[in-house]
C-alpha cells in the first residue's frame, strides 16, 4: 500500500513538472517554438519525466506497472477530466486552480471514474487524493480536493456504496421529504435494422452509457415531455410503447445543493437513423448499440434492470 501511495506521489510530481513547463514562458521562447511540447509529444515527454523521477525519487520502482498504467489513464482521460472539474467547481476555471491541486484532481478523478474499483475502491481513491493534497498542496487544498471529488462521487450515485457499513449508510441518508424534487422523463429507444435490434444510448462525462432523458416541466404530461426531450437531446422522433419503470436518487449540485431526482422511463421505438446529440455539458456522445454489445458497456446499476425488461418486452413482441 505504501508503494501505491509513493507511486501516486511520483505521478503527481511528474504531472506537476510537465504542467508547469507547458505553462512556462520558457516553453514558448522564440515565438515559433511555442509548440515545444505539442500534443503528439505529450506522452513521450511525460514518460521521460516519469522515468527520471522514478529513478531519482523511487529507486526500485522503475518497473512499477501501476505508475505507468495510472499515468496512461490520466493522459487519455485528461480532457474529459478537466471538463468534469470545471463542472464540479464552477467558481474555479481549470487554469485558475493551482498546478498541484488540478493534477491531484486529475489523478483522483481518473481512479474514481475510470479505475478498477476492485483494485482501488472509490473511497480509497478519494482518500489518497486528499492525502496528496495535504502533503503537497496549500492550506486549503485538502478541503478543496475533498469537496470536488465528493461532489462527483455523489453525483454518479456513489458506486461501490455497498462497501459502506449499514450504520454509516443510515447516518448519511438525507431526509428526501425535505429536498426539492426534479422530475425527469427518459426513454430507452430501440430500432430494427437488418432484423437486428439496436438501442440508442448516450454517454455522460462520468464515463457511463445511459438512457436519454430530460426534465418534465410543471404541468407537462410525462409522455409528451419525454418525447420532446428525446427529440431535443438525440434528434429522434419516437413512438412510446410502454412504461419501463421509475427510479429516484439524490444528486448534489456544487451551487444548488442536494435535490431529489425522480425519473420515469419508457420503452420507445424509432427509425434507425443517425443520432444528433444536443450540445450539453453533461453528455459527450450518443450511439446505437446492437443488443449483443450492451453487456460490455459501462452502465449504471439502476439502468440495467430497465434494459433487461425492455429486451424481454421486445422479445415477446417478436415471438408473437
Amino acid at each position: 500500500m505504501a508503494n501505491r501511495h509513493l507511486s501516486r506521489s511520483i505521478v503527481l510530481q511528474t504531472l506537476f513538472e510537465w504542467d508547469f513547463l507547458l505553462a512556462s514562458p520558457q516553453s514558448s521562447a522564440g515565438g515559433s517554438d511555442d509548440k515545444k511540447i505539442s500534443n503528439s509529444d505529450i506522452s513521450g515527454e511525460i514518460n521521460n519525466i516519469l522515468k527520471r523521477n522514478l529513478k531519482e525519487f523511487a529507486p526500485g520502482l522503475e518497473d512499477d506497472v501501476f505508475v505507468f498504467s495510472l499515468m496512461d489513464k490520466v493522459l487519455k482521460k485528461r480532457a474529459m477530466i478537466d471538463e468534469i472539474i470545471e463542472k464540479a467547481a464552477p467558481d474555479w476555471p481549470i487554469d485558475k486552480i493551482s498546478v498541484v491541486d488540478r493534477n491531484i484532481l486529475r489523478i483522483g478523478l481518473t481512479e474514481l471514474l475510470f479505475g478498477d474499483r476492485k483494485e482501488v475502491p472509490p473511497k480509497v481513491a478519494i482518500n489518497e487524493a486528499i492525502e496528496l493534497a495535504k502533503t503537497f498542496g496549500g492550506e486549503n487544498s485538502g478541503k478543496f480536493v475533498n469537496g470536488v471529488l465528493g461532489a462527483v462521487y455523489k453525483e454518479i450515485g456513489e458506486p461501490g456504496k455497498e462497501q459502506v457499513s449499514r450504520k454509516k449508510k443510515h447516518e448519511e441518508v438525507p431526509d428526501t421529504a425535505k429536498l426539492p424534487v426534479e422530475k425527469k422523463g427518459g426513454a430507452l429507444v430501440y430500432a430494427k435494422k437488418n432484423n437486428k435490434v439496436f438501442f440508442a444510448l448516450v454517454h455522460d462525462v462520468f464515463g457511463y452509457w445511459t438512457i436519454s432523458k430530460g426534465s418534465i416541466e410543471k404541468g407537462e404530461n410525462e409522455e409528451e415531455a419525454t418525447i420532446r426531450e428525446i427529440k431535443e437531446e438525440i434528434g429522434l422522433d419516437i413512438k412510446m410503447e410502454e412504461k419501463l419503470g421509475e427510479n429516484e436518487y439524490v444528486a448534489t449540485h456544487p451551487e444548488k445543493g442536494k435535490s431529489l431526482k425522480k425519473v420515469v422511463y419508457f420503452l420507445a421505438k424509432s427509425e434507425y437513423r443517425e443520432l444528433a446529440l444536443e450540445k450539453s455539458g453533461g453528455l459527450d456522445g450518443a450511439r446505437w448499440f446492437e443488443l449483443s454489445a450492451i453487456p460490455e458497456l459501462r452502465i449504471y446499476n439502476d439502468i440495467i434492470p430497465l434494459i433487461s425488461k425492455a429486451v424481454e418486452i421486445i422479445s415477446q413482441k417478436t415471438n408473437r
